[in-house]
């Protein structure tokens, strides 16, 4: 059997963990994570990490790894997962990968353009500087530095408006002239498998996980962590709208609302994002069967 990297991708909360936990066994494979916020430590109920009795099941990577004040990027993600599927497959023939995190799944499969690494000035200037100057400044600045990554960035996304600015400070460069999309070769074959449920019935599950959430002390969680909130490791969905919360901002019941309907948001990139993707096959999650099947087909091809 050729070494195979089996990656179970779609979008928050579709049902990826259970399905995950199933092909490991069965597999005899550990899980490595490609879900961004996972690496965490301390961000455990609101980015619904694998619970204890799940990491005692199946033994996992890239999971609770980081401080919130580590810098990590999608390239030291590259790096450090393939080698650690080198090692990996000496003894396995298949490996399971899930999360939803599309750039951590799009760098390892296909490659991460080779994009310099910031210095902690760089980075702290341009913090401050959205801190101090607001989100809009910066979009107007990156306008003229490099009009045509400011047509295609999420112009509410600070991280991405930021990072491309980091870029532009450090080379005098664009950001775009480093992003030549290219995919590079891998000495393994890659299944991928996608889930996905009807909009209604992803939507019902997400707001019910949010009430799960809170019920498990995601709030608590929060409490805990938010004199870092200034942080890019917390600027993510369930802490940002319970640190509105903190603050006065918001009342409690609109805040969990919030974090459903941001959720729902970024569903939908993510289902956007994954469907421009023709070499991911779509299941519904209680497809487990035709999802095995389909599995052992590629396989043995």
């Amino acid at each position: 059997m050729a070494k195979t990297l089996l990656v179970l991708i779609g979008p928050t909360g579709v049902g990826k963990t259970e399905l995950s936990l199933r092909l490991a066994e069965k597999f005899g494979s550990p899980i490595i994570s490609s879900d961004s916020r996972q690496l965490y430590a301390d961000l455990k109920i609101g980015t619904a990490a694998p619970t204890p009795e799940q990491l005692n099941k199946v033994p996992h990577h890239f999971v609770g790894t980081l401080k919130l004040t580590d810098y990590y990027s999608a390239a030291q993600y590259e790096a450090e997962v393939l080698k650690l599927l080198e090692k990996l497959f000496q003894s396995k023939d298949v490996i399971v990968m899930t999360g939803g995190s599309m750039m951590y799944v799009d760098a390892v499969c296909k490659g991460i353009d080779d994009i310099p690494t910031v210095d902690k000035e760089t980075r702290e200037l341009l913090i401050h500087r959205y801190e101090t100057e607001g989100l809009e400044r910066l979009c107007s600045e990156l306008k003229l530095l490099d009009p045509e990554y400011y047509k295609i960035v999420d112009l509410k996304n600070p991280k991405r408006v930021i990072h491309a600015l980091e870029i532009c400070y450090m080379t005098g460069k664009t950001y775009t002239s480093f992003r030549t999309r290219s995919t590079r070769e891998r000495p393994f074959h890659i299944i991928k498998i996608g889930l996905t449920r009807d909009r209604e019935e992803l939507y019902e599950r997400i707001n019910r996980r949010v009430d799960i959430m809170m019920e498990d002390g995601l709030l608590e969680e929060v409490m805990a962590v938010y004199p870092y909130k200034h942080l890019n490791s917390l600027n993510t969905v369930g802490y940002k709208e319970l640190f509105n919360y903190l603050d006065g901002v918001w009342d409690l019941p609109f805040a969990i609302e919030k974090i459903k309907q941001n959720s729902r948001i970024y569903s939908r990139k993510q289902m956007t994002w994954f469907k421009r993707d023709n070499d991911i096959t779509w299941f519904h999650p209680d497809q487990e069967e035709e999802i095995m099947d389909y599995i052992n087909k590629k396989l043995n091809s």
